[in-house]
C-alpha cells in the first residue's frame, strides 16, 4: 500500500512538518515528567497551538484522538521502549518493540510510527535490538502504508557527562542516518550537529528522505530559535521538539515561533517577536 496518503496529512503542502514529541513518559525517567505531569491538559495546549503532528506513546495516544473536530494534529505513534537514558545506567539495557505496533497505530489512526536505532558506546546489544526492531516494522509498514519515521541518535558514553547526552559529530550522524535510510526510514528523525552549517552533509546522507531535526534538552529561547532557523537553512524538512515547547512557560507561543520558522521562514527576531 503506498504511504502517500499519511504522508500528506503529515505535512503540508511546502513538504514542512513540526511534530511535538509528548511520549517522554514512556521510558521511565522522573526528569522527563516535567511539563507533562498532567497529559491531558499538557496535549490540548499543543493542540490549540495547533502543529503538524504529536508524538506520543500508545497508552496515551486516546487523549488526542478523543478530542472532537477535524483540526488537529496528526499523531505520530512512539513504536519502541528503552531503558537507556538514566544518570545510571541498570545492569540490562534494552530497546524493545510494543507487540502489534503497525496495527495498533493503525487503530489509533496515526500518522506514522517511529522508532529508535542508539549508537552507544559499548552497548552493541542495544544497537542490535534497534536494528531487529527496524527490520520487524518495516515490512509491516510497507504491508499498510505506514510511513516510518526513524530516529539515529548518536549518544556520548553514559559516565562522560552523567545521563543521556548525544554526541553531534557529524562523522557519527552522518553514516547512521544512511543506514536507517538503507533498512528503510520513510522520514529521519537526527540529532542537530555541533557544527550546523555543516547540517547539508546530514540531509545528502538521507537520500530525499525528509529529516525532521531533534530539539534535545531545554536551550534558551534565541539559542534554540537561531538553531532552528540555521537548520532549516541548511534542508531540514521540519522539527521535532519537546523539552522546548512543553517545559517552556508559554508553550503555545512557542509553538507558534517554531511554525512561523518552520513554514514561514521567519528569522530570529520575527519569531523572538512572537514570543513577546
Amino acid at each position: 500500500m503506498s504511504i502517500l496518503p499519511r504522508m500528506n496529512r503529515l505535512f503540508q503542502p511546502d513538504n514542512k512538518c513540526f511534530d511535538v514529541a509528548i511520549d517522554h513518559g514512556f521510558f521511565n525517567e522522573l526528569s522527563f515528567l516535567s511539563g507533562i505531569e498532567n497529559m491531558k491538559k499538557a496535549i490540548e495546549t499543543i493542540v490549540e497551538a495547533n502543529p503538524d503532528a504529536i508524538q506520543l506513546s500508545p497508552g496515551q495516544s486516546h487523549i488526542l484522538q478523543e478530542i472532537k473536530g477535524k483540526r488537529k494534529p496528526s499523531l505520530v505513534f512512539r513504536t519502541d521502549v528503552a531503558n537507556v537514558y538514566g544518570t545510571k545506567l541498570p545492569r540490562h539495557l534494552f530497546s524493545q518493540l510494543v507487540e502489534h505496533p503497525v496495527e495498533q497505530a493503525i487503530q489509533m489512526d496515526a500518522s506514522c510510527v517511529v522508532a529508535n536505532i542508539f549508537l552507544m558506546p559499548d552497548q552493541p546489544e542495544v544497537y542490535h535490538d534497534c536494528i531487529r526492531n527496524i527490520a520487524l516494522l518495516k515490512p509491516e509498514c510497507e504491508r499498510y502504508g505506514m510511513p516510518l519515521m526513524v530516529e539515529p541518535l548518536v549518544m556520548q558514553a553514559n559516565d562522560k557527562k552523567g545521563g543521556y547526552m548525544v554526541d553531534g559529530d557529524l562523522n557519527k550522524i552522518v553514516p547512521l542516518v544512511r543506514q536507517a535510510v538503507e533498512l528503510g526510514a520513510d522520514i529521519i528523525k537526527a540529532d542537530p550537529s555541533d557544527d550546523v552549517s555543516q547540517y547539508h552533509k546530514v540531509i545528502e546522507a538521507a537520500s530525499g528522505k525528509p529529516v525532521l531535526v531533534r530539539g534535545g534538552g531545554r536551550a534558551a529561547d534565541e539559542e534554540i530559535l537561531a538553531r532552528t532557523y540555521a537548520i532549516m537553512q541548511e534542508g531540514a524538512s521540519g522539527i521535532v521538539y519537546g523539552r522546548n515547547v512543553i517545559q517552556h512557560p508559554t508553550p503555545r507561543k512557542m509553538t507558534e515561533a517554531f511554525m512561523a520558522i518552520v513554514h514561514d521562514g521567519a528569522d530570529v527576531k520575527k519569531a523572538m517577536s512572537i514570543l513577546k
